[in-house]
């Protein structure tokens, strides 16, 4: 028999705030964190110098350097997030963590970007002088889970969601999964990328990123007409997942409950979306929560900015849900923070379902009449009993994701 799977404990580190109550209050502003950068100038090529960076994260005393040794910022994140779920969860020092039955599903675009530079004079000078015991287990692509692991001395599964974009959403599905078929009691789940100027030039070149590059505050405009792209942020964020008699017998708080998750693959394009799998995604999910398309009372949508996504996205959603389901996105706010992008969200959503409120898409004033019909919030936020919220992203490679909250 499936188990049900709660949500016990949440952490974040995002550039609306890096407390849960920061970043929520911070959503009330109705502003968006983007910045204009001017270091980026420095690069020759680069049309943009928008970004959106963490604010007001504070690295525990404890975390000296040899905890920290095998930690670039992207782990370090990471697990500062994992720590506050943790506490949220009130399991610091619980046996469970280390009893086996306590596992880790975590994401990220990659590792930290600046130990690839250790290997730089390997390969292009032909000397080993810059690397050292620390080099590979930052950039390597697990690095996010497997420190999360180490330092809570976890022995269950690690599941490593390196997947773009879906990299933070997948971390949560496959952590659902894992509880939900009586694989493990507790799930350490989420996402995280730290910003670097290589994520930023990946989009540029793909002339994908925004150039409102004197007015930050106008962008990015997901599902408008006069959208120019996305803007590259950062970001982590953790849930604490668990198995519902666990949690019900230690008294546990319970945010929410996880009933639905689906993801798949489009098989089609590297890069551009396949509306049909995007819309096959969100069907499966609604099935595997046993939920019809009327059962859903917002949903927070992938929303990047770009114009085939933005496409893609809202007449999957479209064919699926019509357009009485009121949707809107959190990159509006925080811009893209790629790995941690879904893991954010899923937190936010919740957040809203349980405070009735919901955010409104920031800079959305001429919907695109190529976007579907959608009941998207504008102008102001909206007032909403909803009992299941759907949360949406979409990758690179054509990898899709769907989770569904209930609230409790």
């Amino acid at each position: 028999m499936d188990k049900r799977v709660v949500v016990t404990g949440m952490a974040i580190a995002s550039p609306l705030g890096s407390t849960v109550s920061s970043a929520f209050e911070r959503l009330h502003v109705l502003k968006n964190c983007i910045v204009k950068d001017d270091d980026l100038a420095k690069y020759n090529g680069l049309h943009t110098r928008l970004a959106s960076k963490i604010d007001g994260l504070v690295i525990p005393q404890e975390f000296n350097r040899k905890v920290t040794r095998t930690m670039g910022r992207v782990a370090l994140i990471s697990v500062i997030t994992a720590k506050q779920a943790l506490e949220d969860a009130e399991l610091i020092g619980n046996p469970v963590i280390t009893s086996g039955q306590t596992g880790v599903s975590y994401g990220s675009c990659s590792g930290a970007i600046d130990s690839l530079m250790d290997f730089y004079s390997m390969i292009v000078e032909h000397d080993v002088k810059n690397l050292n015991s620390g080099s590979y287990v930052r950039m390597m692509s697990h690095t996010a889970a497997v420190n999360i692991s180490l330092y809570f001395k976890t022995h269950g599964r690690v599941i490593p969601t390196s997947s773009a974009c879906t990299s933070g959403s997948m971390g949560i599905g496959y952590a659902y999964e894992a509880i939900k078929l009586g694989l493990q009691k507790v799930m350490i789940a989420g996402g995280s990328d730290e910003f670097t100027p290589s994520n930023i030039g990946i989009f540029d070149t793909l002339f994908a990123t925004s150039v409102k590059n004197d007015n930050p505050e106008l962008t990015p405009s997901p599902f408008d007409k006069d959208r120019d792209g996305l803007v590259i942020g950062e970001g982590a964020a953790t849930l604490i997942l668990e198995e519902y008699e666990h949690a019900k017998n230690r008294g546990a708080k319970i945010y929410a409950e996880i009933v639905g998750f689906a993801t798949n693959a489009d098989g089609t394009h590297i890069t551009n979306p396949n509306s049909e799998m995007m819309a096959e995604v969100m069907k499966q999910s609604l099935d595997s929560a046993n939920l019809s398309a009327a059962d859903i009372g917002y949903i927070n949508a992938h929303g990047t900015g770009t114009v085939n996504g933005d496409i893609a996205e809202s007449q999957a959603t479209s064919s699926v849900f019509g357009k009485n389901v009121p949707v809107s996105t959190i990159k509006c706010y925080t811009g893209h923070t790629l790995g941690a992008c879904g893991a954010i969200e899923a937190l936010l959503s919740i957040e809203m379902m349980n405070h009735n409120w919901f955010c409104p898409n920031l800079n959305l004033k001429n919907v695109d009449e190529r976007c579907g019909e959608l009941e998207y919030i504008m102008g102001q936020p909206r007032t909403l009993d909803a009992e299941f919220v759907m949360s949406n992203n979409f990758a690179f490679g054509g990898i899709n994701t769907s989770l569904i909250f209930k609230k409790v």
